[in-house]
């Protein structure tokens, strides 16, 4: 099975080999995309300001928990790729097994804290006497789905190291098709607003998770979730969080930056943190599609660094960084010129809209580098090498950005200068990468 199912990386031509990765990984961000542009959208309508304001707060949580997804699916993939380019496949399962069980057991008990604390966590990421009850209510719903959450992110990077790429990318397209389909029947046609949103978010983890459950069960699937498989022993526990963490914490610094953001944007008031809020999400279009290209080559690249096939490693790296710039380019373009029908689609308020446009634009401009900054982060995840990964995953929303955000606020003291942050920050990462 494993020459079947890893033929592609060992064997096919360097444009086939990463196209056909790539693809599959970038259609599932765009799903993610569209998941995550769908509930602004939706509440969009309902012309209430505050509760696009409520949604972009209660966004920082939600990252930290797909973050702990991302703690196990990009540490497990980088093991588990680098294992089966060795041929150890029993290795490969047990790591499979590590992350499922551990991810499980981590959800359950964030699930179980948000929850009861809903309230406080609002107040602490930023909500306002004005968006509180929002925030709360979306976060104390969306919590019942944070083990289911953490299971989708884990294995739809996963599955991608055992060759199946685009059974990864269907569990990404069930889960978000389903809340993408009940977003405008529950918060529209029911009326439930804000609750309807988290519901549907919530069904649509629920399913995703059981799709990929249900392939790692079957016969068709060469890793395992079997309890037999569980231990954290012989460097597996190790291997995957070296670098899991490195990986993670990107994310996680990336909720706990808007959490910063959110509250000092929250001075300028609630029409900011809105506006900025639609801006994140319209750069999130760029974005997403260039982390979908980074992830797609990681298991490709992992598994030539395992068969110490430099050579292979090398044309697998230099295709891909081409095929960055040329995507991040193009998408910048579009972006940029189409910002005010993306930002017009979230928000009716003049005021918010102003602010959103203003953001949106500004944001858009580190759109040239992004491609080769997450291309260059996980090529160092492939090869395991965890001091480098560690670096540039915290560069870009933490030892970077926060300096840079703080340094903006005593300056400029700007609602747009404080957006402008983000931008100087990805180039000064990228070029930290080029150097490492």
């Amino acid at each position: 099975m494993q020459d079947k199912t890893t033929e592609i990386f060992r064997d096919a031509p360097v444009p086939k080999a990463v196209i056909s990765n790539v693809v599959p990984s970038i259609v599932s961000m765009i799903m993610v995309l569209i998941y995550n542009l769908a509930d602004t959208f939706f509440i969009g309508q309902t012309k209430n300001a505050y509760m696009v304001a409520a949604i972009s707060v209660a966004t920082p949580a939600f990252l930290f928990f797909m973050a702990i997804g991302m703690l196990f699916g990009i540490g497990g993939t980088s093991l588990i790729s680098r294992s089966l380019g060795e041929g150890k496949t029993e290795k490969a399962k047990t790591a499979s097994s590590f992350c499922f069980w551990t991810g499980l057991c981590i959800g359950i008990i964030a699930a179980i804290v948000i929850f009861i604390f809903a309230e406080p966590v609002s107040r602490a990421i930023g909500a306002s006497d004005d968006t509180i009850s929002y925030t709360s209510q979306y976060l104390r719903i969306v919590s019942t789905s944070i083990p289911f959450l953490i299971i989708g992110n884990t294995f739809s990077n996963i599955i991608r190291a055992e060759g199946k790429a685009n059974v990864a990318m269907m569990g990404m397209l069930i889960g978000n098709l389903i809340n993408i389909i009940l977003d405008p029947i529950m918060i529209l046609g029911f009326g439930w607003n804000v609750a309807g949103a988290a519901v549907a978010t919530v069904l649509g983890n629920i399913f995703a998770a059981i799709f990929y459950i249900c392939h790692l069960l079957s016969k068709n699937a060469m890793l395992s979730i079997h309890p037999n498989y569980y231990h954290a022993g012989n460097g597996i526990a190790v291997g995957v969080l070296a670098i899991g963490i490195p990986a993670s914490l990107n994310s996680m610094l990336m909720s706990f930056s808007n959490i910063i953001v959110n509250n000092i944007m929250l001075r300028y008031g609630d029409m900011a943190v809105a506006g900025l809020g639609v801006a994140m999400k319209v750069n999130m279009i760029v974005v997403m599609l260039l982390i979908g290209l980074g992830t797609g080559i990681q298991p490709v690249l992992g598994y030539c660094f395992g068969a110490g096939n430099k050579k292979r490693y090398m044309a697998v790296l230099k295709f891909s960084l081409i095929l960055a710039f040329g995507l991040s380019a193009v998408m910048t373009v579009i972006c940029y010129c189409g910002a005010d029908p993306l930002v017009h689609a979230f928000l009716e308020d003049p005021n918010a809209f102003s602010y959103g446009m203003s953001f949106a634009r500004i944001y858009i401009y580190s759109g040239p580098v992004m491609g080769l900054l997450f291309v260059f982060i996980n090529a160092s995840r492939s090869t395991g090498a965890a001091l480098p990964a560690l670096i540039l995953s915290i560069s870009r929303q933490g030892i970077i950005y926060l300096p840079v955000l703080f340094l903006f606020r005593n300056i400029f003291n700007t609602a747009t200068m404080l957006a402008a942050a983000q931008p100087l920050t990805d180039y000064l990462a990228t070029a930290l990468a080029v150097i490492l």
